[in-house]
């Protein structure tokens, strides 16, 4: 269980193919305080940690999260947002986010403002359901409030703060985007079946 608050922006420096699965190696400051098999988030994928050194660690992305997420189009020297599991007795900043990718969409504009930036997606119909103007949602990992929203598009306001540490600053349009929708309106649908 995550909160969506990033804690770090990593640096893809290997990606390794092996059986259909994907081998990351992660830079990260807190890599030497990792233990193995310890939870961390990548662009809001939970993926498991082999510890390699103090500066670095190991994760493996298996075919169906492959498919389901953007990782897949990770290079080398590529930022990845990187947030350690949620401690039982600190505070939650953003909302509750699972890092079970739900899939992703596509940036189709980049908006800048005076103060911030209005990033616009497409969703498909099917989805937007769970997309509600003031909710909650996780894109790349970042707990986000929809400002704007229809059955074809959403908009999220960045920042200066999360726009300078979190990816943000790289997307563009035409980028996949991981998108994890608020688990309690899922819940929500759910009782409406």
């Amino acid at each position: 269980m995550f909160t969506g608050i990033i804690e770090e922006t990593g640096v893809v420096r290997s990606l390794v193919t092996k059986g259909g699965n994907l081998h990351l190696q992660i830079e990260a400051s807190f890599a030497g305080e990792l233990k193995l098999n310890e939870s961390v988030s990548h662009n809001g994928t939970c993926l498991s940690v082999i510890p390699v050194s103090k500066t670095r660690y190991e994760v493996m992305a298996v075919q169906e999260t492959l498919e389901r997420t953007n990782l897949k189009h990770l290079r080398v020297g590529n930022k990845i947002n990187l947030e350690r599991s949620l401690l039982a007795n600190g505070r939650i900043d953003g909302h509750f986010v699972q890092g079970h990718v739900d899939g992703t969409i596509e940036c189709i504009s980049v908006k800048k403002l005076k103060g911030s930036h209005v990033f616009t997606f497409n969703i498909k119909k099917s989805d937007s359901k769970y997309i509600v103007e003031k909710g909650s949602v996780a894109l790349n990992g970042v707990s986000l409030t929809v400002a704007k929203a229809s059955k074809k598009k959403f908009s999220v306001a960045i920042i200066p703060y999360t726009f300078k540490h979190t990816n943000f600053q790289s997307i563009k349009e035409g980028d996949s985007i991981n998108v994890e929708f608020d688990i309690l309106g899922k819940y929500v649908m759910i009782g409406k079946r």
